[in-house]
């Protein structure tokens, strides 16, 4: 073994772990819009949204106190507050939101957008300019999503759409402030500040939704409820974290592009969904296209 194979094999172990963690991520990940439809079917958007990060947050403090864990730097505070605003709470919400007016199947492949949303996020706040056959690919990409969301709303985009996209958008900046972060803090504590930081509000809006919306606690909302909280959204983001920290926020969010197939598989074994024929060709498109941009060098 030779001086360089000897240094290059920590980097390559470090990569696979890192790209490993991403992809169980990911699967946590596919589950979480049936596990919204289940918490649907007993409580309403907005509980759905504080109890499951006022779960979250009691949960992260419990192991952040365990730990021992001192309070970050002030600097890193904004980069949390916005993994708080955009993962804890605008994308919850709006994607909550959503999935009472569209399907599980229809919502993951809008979503499907999300890697693309976070490389141009990442590129904006790291000044990286990825090149043109890059945005190439991602344009036919994102055309190829909109004319499916088009074209299953009869034409016109339903509020539905409009609540996904708006999801996205601040979830993918949550995932690039969440992953810049990772190089200073470990992954687990990344997430984990960001539930706590946001339990002031997921508080609030449990205490004004519960006496407001209907609550049927049916054993599916119960089980959906509590995946939402302890793995959507802490524990499958202690691992994505963790893998951006290990291969870098662009090569990570391109791993995200196997979630809208499996969400779509979901969907059909768990939720009795029917899928369009133009369901799966749209995801797949979306997923050669990305592929494409992961294989551009710049």
């Amino acid at each position: 073994m030779t001086a360089q194979d000897s240094a290059t094999h920590p980097v390559a172990v470090a990569a696979s772990r890192g790209t490993s963690l991403a992809a169980l991520a990911v699967v946590s990940f596919s589950l979480s819009f049936p596990a919204t439809v289940w918490a649907l079917d007993g409580f309403g958007p907005w509980t759905v949204t504080g109890v499951r990060g006022l779960l979250a947050g009691l949960l992260a403090s419990a192991c952040l106190a365990g730990a021992r864990v001192p309070v970050p730097e002030r600097r890193h505070w904004p980069g949390l507050l916005t993994v708080a605003g955009g993962c804890v709470i605008g994308f919850p919400l709006l994607s909550t939101l959503a999935l009472q007016v569209s399907t599980t199947a229809h919502s993951a492949v809008v979503i499907g957008l999300l890697p693309l949303a976070t490389a141009a996020v990442s590129a904006a706040i790291t000044g990286r300019r990825p090149p043109r056959a890059f945005w190439a690919a991602a344009v036919l990409g994102a055309a190829a999503v909109a004319s499916f969301a088009l074209q299953q709303s009869g034409g016109l985009p339903t509020s539905g759409d409009l609540y996904l996209f708006g999801a996205l958008l601040v979830c993918a900046a949550g995932y690039a402030q969440g992953g810049r972060l990772t190089s200073h803090l470990p992954g687990w504590q990344v997430i984990a500040w960001g539930v706590v930081a946001a339990l002031p509000v997921s508080a609030l809006v449990t205490a004004l939704a519960l006496p407001w919306e209907p609550v049927r606690p049916t054993a599916e909302a119960v089980v959906g409820m509590a995946y939402l909280a302890a793995v959507s959204q802490f524990g499958g983001f202690v691992l994505w974290y963790r893998g951006m920290g290990l291969i870098g926020v662009p090569r990570a969010s391109q791993i995200q592009l196997a979630q809208p197939l499996v969400t779509l598989v979901w969907s059909v074994l768990l939720m009795g969904e029917r899928l369009s024929p133009l369901a799966p060709l749209t995801a797949l498109v979306v997923l050669c296209c990305i592929a494409v941009t992961q294989r551009v060098r710049g």
